[in-house]
């Protein structure tokens, strides 16, 4: 007696349905597969707690890295005195912050001591060349001297912690170290306007202050800001305000904070302030200008009036002697 023939057997007989079913079952497995290997990768479901490294010497954090499936790398690096040196100072993710095993976290850490950089030799250069090769260097102005010269705001001379810098000098300063820089200026060449440097971070202010021949003043610190989020403070108040004119190598001082709101209200009233000093100096130039001129044509007046009086006095003289 023959066998009935199996479902199997009955869909082969009808190639398309079979090779139908045979593409979405390859599908289906693969679907699957995939899935199953995308959970086992991604470690699906798998959490770590990111410890806080915060004042951890690097040898201690990595080992408590490895413990809790974590990588660390050192992503900057900072010289605090207070603190000793290796401490880990900053961290991203921050301590507490839930993430995959595997998770990379890098950190800040102290150094043991300040970098030396050696010390470019800028004079007879102009002060924008030289305030950029100061920056480059790793670098900036302690302090800007202005000195009568036809030359008005090229480098004379520089000088490191009291001592001369030569074109030939081997001079090395710690990092972020200042310079003082003798600076010429022509007579009747010696006054700058303030530039607006309220919403801008503290190394940008300083070279905006330094380019126009201004030295940097007092500089405090909101509440909060400290050596590893200061980069992220803004100044909301500068003294003397934008648009004001103001002699070279006068000081500008500055305040800075972190909150948006507080510099958002600084930064409007310090654009209105500074609209109106712009105003006002234009009318005090316009007013000096305008005297200018007219003593300008007094004295043309005066001179044909002078020729006729000499004129004058000559025939006077002439007839008397005559």
């Amino acid at each position: 007696m023959q066998k009935k023939n199996s479902f199997i057997d009955r869909l082969r007989e009808h190639p398309i349905v079979w090779n139908l079913l045979l593409i979405v079952a390859i599908i289906l497995v693969m679907a699957v597969a995939a899935h199953l290997l995308m959970q086992i990768g991604t470690r699906h479901g798998a959490r770590r707690i990111v410890p806080d490294f915060s004042g951890v010497q690097l040898r201690d954090a990595q080992r408590i890295a490895r413990k809790h499936d974590l990588n660390l790398q050192i992503n900057d690096s900072l010289f605090v005195p207070a603190y000793e040196g290796g401490i880990i100072l900053d961290q991203l993710p921050e301590g507490g912050v839930e993430v995959k095993p595997g998770r990379t976290v890098y950190i800040t850490i102290n150094s043991f001591r300040q970098k030396m950089v050696p010390v470019p030799y800028v004079a007879g250069r102009s002060l924008r060349q030289a305030k950029n090769m100061l920056e480059i260097a790793g670098l900036e102005i302690d302090e800007l001297v202005y000195r009568p010269d036809i030359a008005t705001n090229y480098v004379l001379e520089e000088y490191c912690d009291g001592k001369p810098v030569q074109q030939n000098s081997r001079i090395e300063a710690e990092m972020g170290s200042g310079v003082t820089l003798y600076v010429g200026v022509e007579e009747g060449y010696a006054s700058t306007v303030v530039p607006q440097v309220v919403g801008l971070p503290l190394n940008q202010a300083k070279g905006r202050l330094w380019e126009l021949g201004l030295n940097i003043g007092k500089i405090d610190f909101d509440e909060g800001v400290n050596l590893l989020n200061q980069k992220d403070a803004r100044v909301y108040i500068q003294i003397p305000g934008a648009e004001r004119s103001a002699a070279l190598g006068s000081r500008v001082d500055l305040r800075l904070t972190l909150d948006a709101e507080k510099l958002k209200k600084h930064r409007a009233e310090a654009e209105k302030q500074a609209a109106a000093a712009a105003e006002e100096r234009k009318a005090e130039e316009q007013m000096e200008a305008d005297s200018l001129a007219r003593i300008s044509i007094e004295e043309a007046l005066q001179e044909p009036r002078s020729a006729e009086h000499d004129a004058t006095t000559k025939d006077n003289d002439e007839g008397f002697f005559d």
